[in-house]
């Protein structure tokens, strides 16, 4: 799995993004049953090898997590993975970008928040540049704009913000439908829907039908593009779960680090 932040890497990161509401939904509910299911979850081992191999997983909760994850890759096979590949053959790529896009402008105000919270104003202004461009002259998050005129995406969220902080990640958790997430960020995720602008469309002048269209064409564009590195993970890994928690643990960390350490001066680099 590659996290290297290129272009296509980032194209990739917005098209992963899903339904909000769907999956604020399926993690509220995963949490619940994360509560009454304190028999599923692993006791620390006595045996010392056993007992660092256990912290440096940070999953006591595996047995439940492992039967998450199930559930999301049945659902995947039989419905997300048809779907997804329906959606390629059917939409044109540019498109498809446009609905990565729009996910992306929209989540903007999420990311603009969470670079403040981080102290990085630099990051904080190249956000807010990228909203207000392409709000305006991308119409909506349908072009890319800013990413043109050299206001690249960068990824921020409160999960993150708060690991710069110092705040424990807490047991990793596998939500169906969120995928990954630990209790910090599962507590980031909440906030980010409070400042996600989408979130409040009101009813009326069809613009609540403009918001199940964004959250369903989002959530296909999401699973579509996932579907060649799902695959590679499954035929290539023997515990493809274990080797989505690494992974994903190792890249939220180096997300952290990236933050942590950017000390870019305040004035964009045309500027300069």
């Amino acid at each position: 799995m590659d996290f290297r932040q290129d272009d296509n890497a980032i194209r990739e990161t917005r098209s992963r993004r899903v339904s909000r509401r769907s999956r604020a939904l399926a993690g509220t509910l995963a949490l619940l049953a994360l509560g009454a299911c304190g028999s599923l979850r692993n006791p620390p081992p006595t045996d010392p090898d056993d007992l660092a191999d256990y912290k440096a997983a940070n999953d006591p909760y595996e047995p439940l997590n492992r039967k998450m994850y199930n559930i999301q890759m049945w659902a995947y096979h039989n419905a997300l993975r048809p779907i997804g590949k329906a959606w390629i053959w059917a939409i044109p790529k540019p498109v498809r970008h446009s609905v990565a896009n729009i996910a992306e402008t929209w989540r903007e105000p999420s990311v603009f928040f969470s670079d403040v919270g981080a102290g990085k104003p630099r990051r904080a202004g190249d956000t807010f540049m990228r909203f207000a461009i392409n709000m305006s002259a991308g119409v909506g998050g349908i072009f890319d704009v800013a990413g043109l005129v050299g206001y690249n995406q960068h990824e921020t969220d409160p999960g993150l913000t708060m690991g710069t902080w110092g705040v424990p990640s807490g047991p990793y958790l596998f939500l169906p439908f969120l995928g990954p997430s630990n209790f910090r960020d599962s507590a980031g995720y909440g906030i980010s829907q409070g400042l996600t602008p989408i979130n409040y469309v009101p009813r009326g002048y069809e613009l609540l039908t403009f918001n199940w269209a964004y959250n369903t064409a989002g959530t296909i564009q999401g699973y579509a593009s996932s579907i060649d590195q799902i695959d590679h993970v499954e035929q290539d890994s023997l515990d493809p779960y274990s080797y989505i928690r690494s992974a994903w643990q190792q890249n939220r960390q180096s997300q952290i680090d990236t933050i942590k350490n950017d000390d870019r001066a305040t004035t964009p680099d045309w500027y300069n």
